[in-house]
Parts: C-alpha cells; structure tokens; sequence
C-alpha cells in the first residue's frame, strides 16, 4: 500500500468531509491534536501497545456506534445521555468530543491524557438527575462508569478483530483500556477478556429496553440531516456492521434484530470494502498519529505499524 493518500479532487473532498465530521477541522489538526507533538513521553500506552493498535484502527468507526448503541441499553446511563447531552441537536459535537478524549489519552503524552481525563471528569460533575423510572443518576456513579468502560471496552475490541488488519493481544487490550477507566472513577475495572464476559454479565439484570431506547437506536442507525450528506451512504455501511455485532440481549432491548447469516455476511464484506476504500482515501495514518511519532522521535514509515491508523 502506497504511504500517501490518494490525491484526486473526490478524494480531497472525502477527506474533508471525514475530518470535519471526526474533528471539526477541514485538515483534521484543531488545536487539540496540534498538542499531542508538543514534548512529552510515550503517554500511558505508546507504540506497539494494544491500545494504539486497536484505538488506531479504522474498525473504530464500526466499534464507535456499537459502544453508543449499548450505552443505551442501561436505563440510568440512557436517561443521562438524553438528559445532558446535545447528540440529537449536535451529534457531530457529541462525537468530536468523544474523539478527543480517546485519541488524546490514547495517543497523548501521560500529562495530556491526565488533563483530559480531568476535564471529563469535571464534567461527569454536572451529570445527574432522575431517570424517568425515578430512580436517581450520576455520571459519578462508578457502576455507570464501568458499564459506560465496559460497552466502549468491548466494542472496540470485537469491532477490531473483525476488521482490523493484525493481530492483537485482547486480555491486553483490555488491561491497558482499563488505564482510562481508572482516571475516569471506573472502581476495579476488568483487565482481562473473560473478565470483561464478567461485567457484563453483572449488569443482565439492570438492562432494559423501552420506547427511549429504541428512539436512541433508530436515531444512531438514521441520523439524517445530522450527518453531511456525502457521508450518508458510508455510514449506513458502518452503522449497519455495528449492529451487526450487537449481542442478543441488546437486540431486544433496542428494538433491533439479528440480522440471517448470509445478510451479516454480506454486510461485514461491504464494511470491509468501505474501509479499505478509506484507507486509499485517507492515507496510511492521522495528523494525530503522525505527531505522536513525531513526539517520540520515530519514523513510523522506517517501521511500518501492524495496523491501520485512525483518521482525524
């Protein structure tokens, strides 16, 4: 695969259009990436971590809608999030701040991750209030932050080893990720793959369904005039691959269905598909990704990564 994106006028209007959507910036370098060059260690992870290989992986934009779509199924988080959050009225703000906290912990140096943990914590501060059931919320809660740590966790992780390009190392994926939980408030956060099977298993009995919850998945699934229309038809590919691997449990809740074999199959190739036709598109790596090579003083083309890289 050539080292450069692929340089037509379509394709520089694709990656505009991706950039904005993912960063709020034409060129993908708001002032937020602009610092993960600035002096600084390795951060919490570092190159051949799993989390750099998995959180830089283009399979997250399948991993990304999945995580949002169980968030949805536990009730306290569910309200939370129609509530306080602007992802109906601003979903592409919603998602570049989303964005910004993992590509920055993820890919920042420990002091960045630090102080973007920080900010989301203080505002997890402002998030509380009474569920519709009339149960009381906080996004201080630690249970709600591990079933929040948990969705995003596994997501991202299955999302991966679908369509990600290597091989990774889950348990380890998921004890690095665990990392972030903790500076989020998550109390004893799983550190390996059967104990992430563990958490979620703890949790059957507090998910839920109901008309929010499958008003919440209708809008992740069909968000319309939220998105640019150019990237109507590329998300209908990835959304639909995330619901593809959606458990049975959060099926029922959400008011979605599994999808006959033969379809998800279909599905997953055309997914796949997109994603290398992004690959071409955008390039072998973000500015994000770049500046942390940069940061530590490597050359990621003298060693190519096992994987794909996010795009900002």
């Amino acid at each position: 695969m050539s080292s450069l994106p692929l340089i037509t006028p379509a394709g520089d209007a694709i990656r505009r259009t991706f950039r904005v959507i993912l960063s709020g910036d034409p060129n993908g370098e708001p002032p937020w990436v602009r610092a993960i060059g600035a002096p600084g260690d390795a951060g919490w992870f570092g190159p051949g971590s799993a989390t750099w290989e998995v959180n830089g992986s283009l399979a997250t934009l399948v991993g990304g809608p999945r995580a949002l779509l169980l968030q949805a199924c536990h009730p306290l988080a569910l309200a939370g999030v129609e509530q306080h959050s602007t992802y109906r009225t601003d979903p592409l703000g919603r998602l570049q701040r989303t964005n910004l906290y993992v590509t920055t912990s993820t890919f920042g140096s420990s002091e960045q991750a630090e102080q973007t943990a920080a900010m989301v914590r203080r505002v997890h501060e402002r998030v509380s209030g009474t569920a519709p059931d009339g149960r009381p919320y906080s996004a201080q809660d630690p249970r709600l932050l591990l079933w929040v740590h948990i969705g995003l966790t596994d997501s991202m992780l299955v999302a991966y080893q679908r369509f990600g390009r290597g091989l990774v190392d889950a348990d380890q994926y998921v004890a690095e990720m665990g990392q972030l939980a903790s500076a989020l408030g998550v109390e004893n956060p799983p550190t390996t793959v059967a104990e992430l099977a563990e958490a979620f298993n703890s949790f059957q009995d507090e998910i839920a369904g109901g008309p929010d919850a499958r008003a919440v998945a209708r809008f992740l699934r069909f968000p319309g005039r939220a998105l640019p229309v150019g990237a109507w038809g590329p998300y209908e590919v990835l959304v639909r691959a995330a619901t593809d691997l959606l458990p049975d449990w959060a099926h029922e809740a959400l008011g979605t269905s599994a999808r006959p074999a033969a379809v998800e199959s279909v599905d997953s190739a055309v997914c796949a598909t997109t994603l290398r036709a992004l690959q071409t598109i955008l390039g072998p790596r973000s500015r994000a990704v770049e500046l942390a090579y940069r940061r530590l003083g490597i050359d990621p083309d003298a060693t190519p990564p096992r994987t794909t890289e996010r795009f900002r």
